[in-house]
């Protein structure tokens, strides 16, 4: 009675630690790499982030386009000189009363 012993290839063993290692490189790539789902999520943030900032430049810079208009010689804001003019120059009218 012969008893023959089997066990398992040492080829088909290292080539399923090999595939199992790659494929899970090629996971923690995926998802955590410079091209990975979390990169894309913080990239999706931060352009959500310049939108509003360019949002607010944008604001910023028509509210200083419609003063420099209304500066402008071709329409000048009478009133809006006087505040300015008093601003900058720390005047202020006999009528008008300062609270600080």
């Amino acid at each position: 009675m012969n008893h023959i012993q089997s066990r398992p290839a040492l080829g088909g063993i290292l080539y399923m630690v090999l595939a199992f290692t790659l494929g899970g490189y090629f996971t923690f790539a995926a998802v955590q790499g410079d091209y990975g789902v979390f990169r894309r999520v913080q990239i999706g943030a931060e352009a959500e982030e310049l939108r509003a900032e360019k949002a607010k430049l944008e604001a910023e810079l028509a509210q200083m386009t419609n003063l420099t208009r209304r500066l402008s010689d071709d329409y000048l804001d009478i009133s809006l000189l006087d505040e300015r003019a008093r601003d900058v120059l720390g005047y202020m009218r006999a009528d008008e009363i300062l609270i600080r």
